[in-house]
């Protein structure tokens, strides 16, 4: 493989900077308060890297699970949060040596790492995954790696995974890059400039939110565990203090809501998210002006009206369906009578009736359902109406579970369609499996326009470059 100029290496990461996650975040009920009085200056200090699946500055302040654990674990020990971003991977471990933080949060268990560090409570199982390009040829096995480029960070699990490989293919190679995390690998996989890496499965899931030409071509090595590193000392308060923590974020359901969070929207189709950016370019800047002053007009974010118009009309001010809904957010006849809309093809009149429509969902749900969870339940009462959704969320308050969380309510919206469960409803059978689909479609399209609303200009040329590597 002939290798990238730095240039182009560095034109790549430059358009990767600007498509960082910033995802929302939700506060829960908190636990009660168990102070540590032996802390330094009353804080809780957390090593932790910069990337999408640990900490990043998103649009509304700080975001990433790894981060919404540790707030939460600096308010269950009554403890102000710091967080200190190490730059690399390999640098979590030696900084934690060093005494520069209380704890590491989010890194694999490895056999090195145990030496150095105890771990706290697991909370998530991934591996090391091969990731390619689609489009180019997929290798069959780890043999067919010999003699092809591969490039993981250093000091990662990643490359303690393919260290272990080595033991029974010893002319295995690859480099170790030691000024990149696995995320930027993986944008350059992406835009043909690296022919493969490794990394952790959790990352890899988020990553192709954005990079969908990625493919997994197979894991290395056993499954590895998700935790908070400790130091080695004889002072274990705190160490034991994160195995109630979790033992509590386990029995609240909280934690299972916070992989759903960061993890639960990942499948994608590749030709349909190529179709979705040509018509980002194309077709949005049309009717952008519209969104954006529904938007301001009902309190709505533009991008989740437009994401919602997407999903019902392809941005097609023309559509109509078999069903008789018309116009780019394909209202009913009875909608508009309730809304003002005179003229369902007119995109003015349609995107304005679209969201006072959502906005009167978001209104009548009840007040103590939060963000994003609410936003989340009006989508799938704009899909199937409001109330089939009380219907879905009766059933998940009858089934012991969370009426007024959306990873609970979307797990019985699909029970709508079994006889046994619909019998038992006050309106009957909806089509609760479209639902969920509806409103994962259009959180996926709503995440990648907030995350392509700083590219401009040559970046934004860039990250449309789909169909074919960048070079």
């Amino acid at each position: 493989m002939v290798r990238p100029h730095p240039i182009l290496r560095a034109l790549a990461l430059a358009a990767f900077a600007a498509v960082m996650l910033d995802g929302c975040s939700s506060r829960h009920a908190q636990p009660k308060l168990v102070r540590l009085p032996d802390q330094k200056h009353g804080e809780l200090v957390v090593l932790t890297r910069s990337s999408p699946t640990t900490y990043y500055q998103g649009a509304q302040g700080p975001a990433g699970m790894e981060y919404d654990m540790a707030r939460d674990f600096a308010d269950y020990l009554g403890l102000k949060l710091k967080i200190k971003v190490v730059a690399r991977d390999h640098g979590l471990m030696q900084a934690l040596a060093a005494g520069e933080g209380d704890f590491v949060a989010g890194v694999t268990m490895t056999s090195a790492r145990k030496q150095d560090a105890r771990f706290g409570p697991p909370y998530q199982v991934v591996h090391e995954e091969l990731v390619y390009r689609a489009g180019t040829r997929k290798p069959a096995d780890a043999r067919a790696l010999i003699g092809r480029p591969i490039e993981v960070v250093a000091g990662s699990s990643a490359a303690a995974a393919l260290m272990s490989l080595r033991s029974t293919l010893p002319h295995l190679a690859w480099t170790d890059a030691t000024h990149m995390q696995a995320d930027e690998l993986l944008f350059l996989v992406w835009q043909g400039l690296l022919r493969f890496a490794v990394a952790d499965s959790n990352v890899v899931a988020v990553n192709r939110r954005y990079y969908p030409a990625l493919r997994v071509a197979f894991t290395i090595g056993p499954p590895r565990e998700l935790a908070w590193a400790f130091p080695k000392k004889h002072d274990t308060k705190l160490y034991l203090a994160a195995f109630r923590f979790f033992a509590q974020l386990r029995r609240s359901g909280q934690l299972a809501d916070l992989i759903a969070r960061y993890y639960g929207v990942t499948r994608f189709n590749y030709v349909h998210i190529h179709t979705y950016l040509r018509r980002v370019r194309v077709a949005l800047p049309l009717y952008a002006p519209l969104f954006r002053s529904a938007g301001a007009r009902y309190h709505i974010p533009w991008r989740l009206l437009a994401a919602v118009a997407y999903q019902e009309s392809r941005w097609d001010a023309d559509a109509e369906s078999p069903t008789g809904v018309q116009g780019l957010m394909m209202l009913t006849n009875d909608t508009c009578l309730s809304v003002g809309v005179t003229d369902r093809l007119n995109p003015r009149q349609s995107i304005d009736g679209g969201a006072r429509y959502l906005r009167t969902l978001l209104d009548a749900l009840p007040s103590d359902i939060p963000q994003p969870d609410r936003t989340w339940m009006a989508l799938a009462a704009y899909n199937i109406g409001l109330n089939h959704l009380e219907d879905a969320r009766w059933l998940t308050r009858e089934q012991g579970a969370n009426p007024d969380r959306w990873t609970d309510v979307e797990q019985r919206l699909p029970l709508l369609e079994d006889p046994w469960w619909f019998r038992k409803t006050r309106y009957g059978y909806a089509a609760g499996y479209t639902a969920v689909q509806y409103v994962n479609r259009i959180r996926v399209y709503y995440r990648i326009l907030r995350h392509l609303r700083q590219t401009s200009g040559a970046t934004r040329s860039l990250l449309f470059q789909l169909s074919e590597p960048a070079i």
